[in-house]
Parts: structure tokens; sequence; C-alpha cells
């Protein structure tokens, strides 16, 4: 049984910016040799998410409109009269999908769906620079 802890680092415009990350996990997953176990991905800081969905432009337009019409980024809220930074709705839209996810893995790959991405999602009113922690708890070859 091994324990691996990695980094992965992505440059975002925020403002709902959607990155498929599937392709560097799968990555860290071959270089590592691992074939069971499980992946924990953990993105720091508090304006941003991770989940999966099919990376698709058509359901990204969708779930940034529906993001927009359930946390609206045009109103105020009192985080913004607190620190004047005006991206209240970036921490509840990141609150909301959450800084984590678990996904297993068989046979040295991740175990997603056909149309499964793990993305990361940007919700900050600023460009960023975000680093997601991947902790592989597994066997390796």
């Amino acid at each position: 049984m091994v324990i691996l802890t990695g980094k992965l680092v992505e440059k975002t415009q925020g403002h709902c910016d959607i990155i498929d990350i599937t392709a560097k996990v799968q990555e860290q997953l071959q270089r590592e040799k691992i074939r069971r176990g499980s992946a924990t991905l953990f993105v720091s800081g508090s304006t941003a998410a991770l989940t999966t969905i099919e990376h698709e432009p058509g359901l990204l337009k969708d779930l940034k409109e529906f993001l927009e019409k359930l946390i609206p980024s045009n109103r105020r809220y009192h985080h913004d009269d607190r620190w004047g930074d005006d991206n209240g709705f970036s921490h509840l839209r990141a609150s909301l999908l959450g800084p984590s996810l678990q996904i297993p893995i068989e046979d040295g790959r991740l175990l997603l769906g056909t149309w499964q991405q793990i993305v990361l999602l940007d919700f900050d009113n600023r460009p960023r620079t975000r680093e997601i922690v991947v902790q592989i708890i597994g066997e390796a070859e």
C-alpha cells in the first residue's frame, strides 16, 4: 500500500472558468504505476470547486447559466460589504459544489463514466493560479 501526494497547478480566468483536469490526474496514476485504490482531489481556496461533468460546450454553457440563475454575480452579498472584493457569489458557488472529490482506481485507471470528466471550476472575479492536491492511496505495480 502506498500513499502519494502531488499537486496540479492551473492558471484560470475566473468568472466560472471550467477546466478539464482528467488527463493530468490519469497521468499521475500512470507515472506512479498505481493499479488499484482511490484518488482524492482537493482544490485549495474558497472560490473554486471540483466536480465531474461531461466536458462539452453546450453543457458547460448550461452549467454557467444555471449557476448564474441560482447565485447571481450582479447582486450585493454581505461578504462584499465586509471585504469590498465583490466576490461573495464566488464563495457561495464554491461552497455549493465543494472543494474535493474521491474517485476509485482499478487496473491503473480512474473509474469514470464514458462521458464523465473531472473539472476545476474557478468562480472568482479575476484570474487566479489554482493548486489541486492529488492524493493517491493504493497498490502500485
